[in-house]
């Protein structure tokens, strides 16, 4: 019977998963501050820890290594906030097993449970494909040309031509810079570089430049000393020390700020850094690819990114097609989460449904390949039968198939009129727009507002995004809303 350390100062959490997981046939032990666990650690030896991310006495990093000087081998799985993640996945790199995020799902923790003891030694779980190939495909085809990890990226001829500059990158020591949306692979990307470079046996380090905060970026990259800083209670290994030897890659290195920019300059030109608050050098071999959502060279005539730093990264690029540019690549993706899931839930769901089919097709996945496999997973949860079916997906996805049905009756080159879009409110609201209503005539000033910011922008939806000072995503929202998806969707600069 396996033993399990439960530690969080939520005493509440701790209760239900103490009762929990002793139905399921595990020993218990409830812990709730981080200094009396170790002192627990340092007398008894369980088969996995359980541990909150943030303690009041201590973050999940310090607890990590504490439990790791004691015992090793440990598996160790961190809760953990969404705000966290990316916190989280650094953590798994320095040894813990797998995160779970709050809220926490029955199925979901008692599958990472199993799997944290059902591993060998050494051999973590399903967070390894969180910072590696998250959004490949396997494929016998592959495994024939030479890949141990049976992995491709797509089958339409632009992903083919990825796989070709790929191939030819790889083995070379360039720099390269990947663009792309966000949730479009371009980590996967990345890492398929690195394995086929001559570092493959060296680290890969993934950082989100964009989850720095310009405060303790300079520490995140190229750690500090103890005492440098106030909160620097100790000396920190930076990213740039973890990857040497091997691979970097600075997602959304748009986001960094120009002083870290200057800093990164220094690494790219004389391959030595300094940690904050030091006074030596650390010399430093370490391939470095990169990747943004924006071209960097516009960004170079506004003032945002150094131009001199964009040339040193600039000796080869890869373009990355978002997913609704790709439809004929959609099932294959979806098919594949379909089997992961199915094989961390232990379920057997066979298939989706032609509906689901077609709504995938049509829908325009703004969160690209990460929003359809959270989409996929989600609704596998949730399925009851052998197949997905509409029912499941998030309200989002299926009613955006219903709008764009609703409006295909006004034909793609037309825009619905402010009276259109009010009539399409009365039927859901219930508010009589032909009577005076402050809520109707905000609806119709705010269709009016977007509908000049999208004509503004030649229908470019980041820059009406930001004319509007609204983000992304809010935008698509608000096109759902008043059904203009359909009009902009196709067009060249959406």
């Amino acid at each position: 019977m396996a033993k399990i350390l439960v530690i969080d100062d939520d005493r509440d959490i701790c209760s239900l998963l103490n009762r929990f997981l002793t139905r399921k046939g595990y020993t218990v032990t409830e812990n709730y501050k981080g200094k009396s666990a170790v002192e627990y650690l340092k007398e008894n030896k369980p088969d996995l820890v359980l541990a909150d991310f943030r303690l009041e006495d201590m973050d999940g990093t310090q607890l990590l290594q504490k439990i790791k000087e004691i015992y090793p081998d440990m598996p160790v799985i961190i809760i953990t906030g969404y705000s966290d993640i990316k916190t989280a996945v650094e953590i798994m790199k320095a040894g813990a097993f797998d995160y779970v995020v709050k809220p926490l799902l029955p199925d979901e923790i008692l599958m990472t449970i199993q799997n944290a003891l059902t591993s060998p030694h050494g051999e973590r779980g399903v967070a390894t494909e969180t910072t590696t190939q998250k959004f490949s495909i396997p494929s016998e085809q592959s495994k024939k040309e030479g890949n141990p990890n049976g992995y491709i990226f797509g089958d339409t001829p632009e992903f083919k031509k990825i796989l070709q500059q790929i191939r030819l990158v790889g083995p070379t020591n360039y720099s390269v810079i990947i663009y792309g949306e966000s949730g479009s692979g371009k980590e996967a990307i990345a890492n398929e570089i690195h394995r086929l470079s001559k570092r493959s046996n060296k680290p890969f380090v993934a950082i989100d430049c964009g989850a720095l905060s310009k405060e303790l970026a300079a520490s995140e990259l190229f750690g500090h000393e103890k005492g440098s800083f106030t909160g620097a209670i100790g000396q920190k290994t930076g990213s740039f020390e973890i990857a040497n030897g091997g691979t970097i890659f600075l997602d959304e290195i748009g986001n960094l700020s120009y002083d870290i920019q200057v800093s990164l300059l220094r690494v790219v030109q004389e391959r030595k850094m300094r940690r904050v608050g030091g006074t030596k050098d650390v010399e430093l071999d370490v391939r470095i690819i990169i990747a943004s959502n924006e071209r960097l060279w516009e960004q170079t005539k506004t003032g945002k990114f150094r131009e001199d730093l964009y040339h040193r990264f600039n000796e080869f690029s890869i373009d990355v097609p978002p997913l609704r540019e790709r439809k004929h690549d959609i099932m294959l993706f979806a098919n594949h989460f379909l089997h992961q899931t199915n094989e961390e839930l232990g379920k057997q769901v066979k298939g989706f449904s032609s509906e689901v089919e077609e709504i995938f097709k049509s829908y325009v996945w703004y969160g690209n390949l990460r929003e359809l496999r959270n989409v996929v997973k989600r609704a596998t949860l949730l399925s009851e039968g052998s197949t997905v079916e509409a029912r499941y997906l998030p309200f989002e996805i299926s009613n955006y198939a219903k709008l764009q049905f609703e409006n295909s009756s006004a034909g793609p080159d037309s825009l619905p009129a402010a009276n259109s879009v009010s009539s399409a409110h009365t039927r859901k609201s219930g508010i009589n727009f032909s009577e005076t209503n402050l809520k109707a005539a905000a609806l119709d000033v705010e269709y009016e507002l977007i509908i000049e910011a999208l004509k503004k922008c030649n229908f470019n939806k980041t820059k009406a995004a930001k004319l509007l000072n609204i983000d992304r995503k809010t935008l698509y929202n608000k096109m759902m809303q008043y059904q203009l998806l359909t009009h902009s969707q196709d067009t060249p600069n959406a």
